[in-house]
């Protein structure tokens, strides 16, 4: 089958927006809903191949909906998100109907996509492949880039995919450099690692964002801390988009920035 259509209910945005990317990334269609009774809704409307479901939820929690969804006979497949692990949660929701349990504090993007082919399989002609972005596939505008990273193993990695898919690129080992450049060169968009040696991203964010200059530069956090807190810190100070280091590759990572150009951009 080569259209699964899979439904995210889930209100943290950060973890949505992983989620989500992690599977547009490897050819499904996703469907969103930031609430339990808009996700029963369009779970009643039917068309759908999984559903992924968090269980704190506004409205209607998680349990709310597998009962409506098991009492009106709904078949499709549901794989549950839960910031809890309790064993007596985890048996609720597998009596309920749900397929399978995944505990956030142990969330992986990766850990998620092998629930969902495990169920559906891989897309059809959509195996391993990133998702082609119209304006960015054979010839990308000639965007700048900035890297700001000190880990110089991980910054060549990606300079090097970068250069390969026509992207000019910038790079800075350190917050002091990173601003310095932000102001010379205007980046299109920054690539911001948190953990610098001086400034800390956070702080880079906030100055970027409260100068008028560079408030609109779009700026991805790639980052090795990955808790909740950090995430939603970073996006609370301006981020556009947050990415765990050891969550994703170097083309997943391009392939967020061409999102993000075209968002942004186009």
């Amino acid at each position: 089958m080569a259209g699964y259509k899979i439904l995210i209910i889930e209100d943290e945005p950060v973890h949505l927006n992983v989620m989500k990317t992690k599977l547009e990334n490897e050819g499904y269609g996703v469907l969103v809903a930031s609430d339990g009774a808009e996700g029963l809704r369009l779970m009643k409307e039917g068309g759908l191949d999984l559903v992924l479901l968090d269980i704190m939820l506004p409205k209607m929690n998680g349990f709310d909906v597998l009962e409506a969804a098991k009492k009106a006979g709904l078949k499709v497949p549901i794989i549950v998100i839960s910031n809890s692990g309790q064993p007596v949660e985890v048996d609720r929701a597998i009596k309920l109907g749900a397929k399978d349990y995944l505990v956030k504090a142990e969330f992986n993007p990766m850990d998620v996509l092998e629930k969902v082919e495990k169920i559906l399989g891989k897309p059809a002609g959509k195996i391993n492949s990133a998702p082609k972005i119209s304006g960015f596939d054979a010839a990308p505008v000639q965007a700048n880039i900035l890297v700001v990273e000190d880990d110089k193993f991980l910054r060549d990695l990606i300079v090097q995919k970068l250069k390969r898919e026509g992207f000019n690129t910038i790079e800075a080992i350190d917050g002091e450099e990173g601003l310095k450049t932000v102001k010379e060169k205007r980046p299109d968009l920054i690539l911001l690692d948190l953990i610098l040696p001086g400034i800390d991203g956070f702080e880079i964010l906030s100055r970027l964002k409260a100068d008028k200059a560079s408030a609109a530069i779009p700026v991805i956090v790639l980052s090795n801390l990955g808790q909740k807190e950090d995430m939603d810190r970073a996006m609370s100070n301006g981020a556009e988009d947050f990415m765990v280091k050891a969550h994703f590759t170097p083309g997943e990572i391009v392939a967020k920035i061409k999102l993000v150009l075209k968002k942004k951009y186009f």
